[in-house]
């Protein structure tokens, strides 16, 4: 590698066959919606192999993202099976499934809207685990409530595994 180049590191095994010209001058940065699990994972690998090496000053895993991981991992071994709200597209709406996996539940999936929901499916579920990726729409995840409603007796038990409580400035410009 030369300065300036950068390098996608996907798993541990990539750590390994890192091969820079100056292991001294490294720095790492994180996609947001990756698998919190995953990443620190690949970050204890680089920390080891590379003790040098900087990281961001802030965490740069989207807090939304970790929170939604967190609560998954929490509800997945508890379920019969697992809804997440999100676009195909969309890495974190994707890691939810697969950390729902990971994490007891292998009937897990990514669905975007309740007129996608496979009834059949659900028929045997005793205890569904519902959640959305970071950017679903609070209005789908009440629509997929609302027909499951329609259709079960449905009993709600919302899990919070942390308070998200993180406000953002407005510009300058914006709130004179």
């Amino acid at each position: 590698l030369d300065e300036g180049d950068i390098t996608l590191i996907e798993t541990v095994d990539d750590v390994k066959a890192l091969s820079p010209k100056n292991p001294e001058k490294l720095v790492y940065t994180t996609q947001t919606t990756l698998s919190v699990d995953d990443t620190a994972e690949i970050i204890k690998a680089l920390e080891d192999r590379f003790p040098k090496i900087r990281h961001p000053h802030k965490e740069d895993i989207c807090y939304a993202t970790t929170n939604r991981q967190q609560a998954v991992k929490t509800i997945a071994p508890k379920c019969d099976a697992l809804i997440v709200i999100g676009a195909p597209n969309s890495s974190n709406s994707m890691r939810l499934v697969e950390v729902a996996q990971k994490y007891g539940c292998e009937n897990a999936y990514l669905l975007q809207r309740a007129a996608d929901l496979d009834w059949q499916t659900l028929s045997q579920v005793q205890t569904l685990g519902l959640t959305a990726g970071a950017s679903a729409p609070e209005e789908l995840v009440k629509e997929v409530i609302d027909a499951l409603k329609k259709h079960y007796d449905v009993t709600i038990e919302e899990v919070t595994t942390n308070e998200e409580n993180v406000t953002f400035k407005l510009p300058r410009m914006l709130s004179e």
